[in-house]
Parts: structure tokens; C-alpha cells; sequence
């Protein structure tokens, strides 16, 4: 079992900047990849920004060279650092732990409202 706890959510005006955290309760070098995804009210859920256990990351075009997503191996933690907000990023993020055997974790959500 890995438990996940997003923080780092709230409002922002938009063009402004967030920075999302996501604890894992056990070494994330255990995890294949682990991702970003956000729902936003009647919308499909969709992933944000991926990072694997290599370091290799990857954006939905939608947020790509605003957000980024890092790691701390040290830490177990993944971060989402996300600027220029706009007011279709609002919505509840979640990141993920998807372990090598393709099992998926996930944590509860932060919300993200961007709102003037």
C-alpha cells in the first residue's frame, strides 16, 4: 500500500502560480511513473504531467512550458509547479504512484481554482 497527500492547492488570479505537492508514504524510486491528473467539474479526468523513475517527464500539451513536474527521491515526494494560471486549469488535481507491477495509487486531490 502507498498512501499519497496532495497539498499545495487554493486560489490564485489568473496568470498566477501554484506549487503542488504529493507525499508518498514509501520510496518513490519503488514507482514506475508517477503523474499528475486533474477533473475538473463535468470534464473526463486527464493526466497533466508525468515523471518516471528515470527522470523523464512528459505534459499534456495544454500545459506544457507552464507547468513542471520534479522529484525528490530524498523526500518521496513529486511536485507540480504550475504558472501562468488560467482559468480552465481550475479543477481537483491528483497525482499518482504507479508501482512496476501496475498497480495505481492515488491520493485524495487538492483543488485548484483560478478565479479573479
Amino acid at each position: 500500500q502507498v498512501q499519497l497527500v496532495e497539498s499545495g492547492g487554493g486560489l490564485v488570479q489568473p496568470g498566477g502560480s501554484l506549487a503542488l505537492s504529493c507525499a508518498a508514504s514509501r520510496s518513490i524510486l519503488g514507482a514506475n511513473t508517477m503523474c499528475w491528473y486533474r477533473q475538473a467539474p463535468g470534464k473526463e479526468q486527464e493526466v497533466v504531467a508525468m515523471i518516471t523513475s528515470g527522470g523523464t517527464t512528459n505534459y499534456a500539451d495544454s500545459v506544457k512550458g507552464r507547468f513542471t513536474i520534479s522529484r525528490d527521491n530524498i523526500k518521496n515526494t513529486v511536485y507540480l509547479q504550475m504558472n501562468n494560471l488560467k482559468p480552465e486549469d481550475m479543477a481537483v488535481y491528483y497525482c499518482s504512484y504507479r508501482t512496476w507491477d501496475g498497480i495505481v495509487y492515488w491520493g485524495q486531490g487538492t483543488q485548484v481554482t483560478v478565479s479573479s
